[in-house]
């Protein structure tokens, strides 16, 4: 009887050590863990004549990810850059950028923090999913820890996932504010 007891106090301990995800929280759809499907759902915060999501590639059929309504007649006056956003090799089709028209003018947003600039106030999921994705946390449908959602006036909520070497993964519950943009980070497990 006093051996039974430690065990299973220590297995208890385990069972409802187990982290979980509050009800009020909800299954981020699984179209949403790619990069280029986030795209059409961002509201940027100026008014643009037009936007378009690119990646580096020289056939310009191939470079299109997304495009808003486009003019008649624009003309590009700046080369592309040579740098983006979600960058994963080196060569062609290897990163992504937003082209913007303003005023006639080109504008060109090419790192993680441009894009989040270019986002703005954070209007919808898919907008905090892809903020998320600017610093590195992921959609894991695979794990409900890593994969849900709650939206609020001032914030949205994320159960996100990040790799921590090739082997495993790590939980973070991600409290973005919606009017900055800011995150608040807090590690949840390992997994």
């Amino acid at each position: 009887m006093k051996v039974l007891f430690p065990v299973v106090l220590l297995c208890s301990g385990l069972i409802f050590s187990q982290k979980t995800v509050p009800p009020d929280y909800r299954k981020i759809p699984e179209i949403l863990d790619n990069p280029e499907f986030l795209y059409p759902f961002i509201i940027p915060d100026k008014k643009y004549e037009y936007w378009s999501v690119l990646r580096n590639n020289p056939d310009p059929d191939k470079a299109i990810i997304y495009e808003s309504q486009a003019p008649d007649f624009m003309t590009l006056n700046d080369p592309s850059p040579v740098k983006g956003f979600f960058q994963k090799c080196l060569g062609e089709d290897c990163f992504s950028y937003v082209l913007a028209c303003e005023n006639g003018r080109t504008l060109y947003f090419s790192d993680e923090q441009q894009l989040r600039n270019f986002i703005g106030f954070v209007d919808n999921l898919p907008e905090a999913v892809l903020i998320s994705n600017t610093y590195g946390y992921i959609v894991d449908t695979g794990n409900i820890l890593s994969s849900s959602y709650k939206i609020d006036e001032e914030h949205i909520s994320l159960y996100l996932t990040k790799f921590t070497n090739s082997t495993s993964k790590e939980s973070f519950l991600i409290i973005i504010n919606r009017k900055t943009g800011k995150l608040e980070v807090k590690n949840i497990s390992t997994y």
